[in-house]
């Protein structure tokens, strides 16, 4: 095993702080049903990235349902909750706040006051990031790794905890940039909302159309979160385990010895260690989630797409065959052995 606080896994209050893990999440996915129809992967993804303490960024087509979601899942935490509508001309000053002078009517002295801005909260929806220029979307690149910005000079802590759940529409709808890499490999997960079947969206159609009123209470705060993010670091992982989860991440790299052909062909750039961090973070997660105490190859397979599709680059080639990362990255973890003997 890696060293993990492990000689402690069994003791009776570790053992409550894992029921009330799991009692928690029953009771966030519980009400987030009120209101959300399907998406049972996406919901996932969003309640691991919360738990890790990592940003989720959804990426979905206009209609299907990404505001509402975020919106949703604040309203469960008992969280204060902050949005941002991006569009062309917000500038960085409308996110992270700014300096005003204002005057002492009494004694006529001028000082600087700073103002906060949106981006002071526990719960920030970025809504349809990629609809505003670089330039801004920059402003939270600090914000996401450090938990901090910096304002002329002066840095300021945000609150703790500090999630960014951010929507954009697909970058090839009109009016859209796409984000710098940099801040997208600060999103722990890339999270795909899809079209609904057929009996999901006649369940919408029945929730949306009448006077049908069901909000969600908040079940948990801002301590409990805290401490659950500890817990999530103490769940055990063998050395196998935490080997393959490198092998996938370095198997992007198409400079890796080990790279497979089709990621040396489609490939200019892989995830960095990063990426490995997550993964890793995201399986222990996933692990408590489904009520198991140790992380499995399943926990990390099934979550390596999400956290790796916006951390691989392509070239020209996929473009020019219309391959996606998906469809790479799927084709890439097919080929890398799963060890033997879990």
């Amino acid at each position: 095993m890696l060293e993990n606080a492990v000689e402690t896994i069994d003791s009776s209050e570790l053992q409550g702080r894992v029921s009330r893990f799991q009692q928690v999440n029953g009771d966030i996915v519980r009400e987030m049903r009120k209101i959300i129809v399907g998406q049972d992967e996406v919901l996932e993804q969003v309640m691991i990235a919360l738990f890790v303490g990592g940003h989720c960024l959804i990426t979905g087509l206009p209609g299907t349902a990404k505001t509402l979601l975020v919106r949703t899942i604040a309203g469960t935490l008992g969280l204060e909750f902050r949005r941002i509508q991006f569009t062309p001309d917000l500038m960085p000053t409308d996110i992270t706040g700014t300096d005003i002078i204002e005057e002492d009517t009494a004694t006529g002295r001028r000082t600087w006051t700073f103002v906060k801005g949106p981006i002071f909260g526990n719960v920030l929806l970025a809504d349809e990031i990629n609809r505003t220029p670089p330039k801004t979307q920059s402003a939270l690149l600090e914000a996401m790794q450090e938990r901090s910005c910096t304002v002329r000079g002066n840095m300021y802590m945000l609150p703790n905890p500090f999630f960014v759940l951010a929507t954009q529409n697909p970058i090839e709808l009109e009016g859209t940039y796409p984000l710098p890499e940099a801040q997208l490999d600060r999103f722990l997960f890339n999270t795909k909302l899809d079209y609904l079947s057929a009996n999901q969206e006649m369940q919408v159609l029945t929730l949306t159309t009448t006077n049908h009123e069901n909000p969600v209470v908040a079940v948990t705060s801002a301590e409990e979160i805290l401490s659950f993010q500890k817990l999530v670091r103490m769940v055990p992982v063998a050395e196998s385990v935490a080997r393959y989860a490198l092998a996938i991440v370095r198997g992007t790299r198409p400079s890796d010895e080990f790279a497979s052909e089709i990621v040396r062909k489609y490939v200019n750039f892989g995830s960095s260690v990063r990426g490995a961090q997550f993964l890793l973070l995201a399986a222990k997660t996933r692990a408590l989630i489904h009520k198991r105490y140790h992380v499995t190859y399943e926990d990390v397979k099934a979550l390596a797409i999400p956290v790796l599709r916006h951390r691989v680059l392509l070239n020209f080639h996929a473009e020019s065959d219309r391959l996606d990362s998906d469809y790479i990255l799927s084709k890439m973890i097919e080929g890398i052995p799963v060890p033997k003997g879990e």
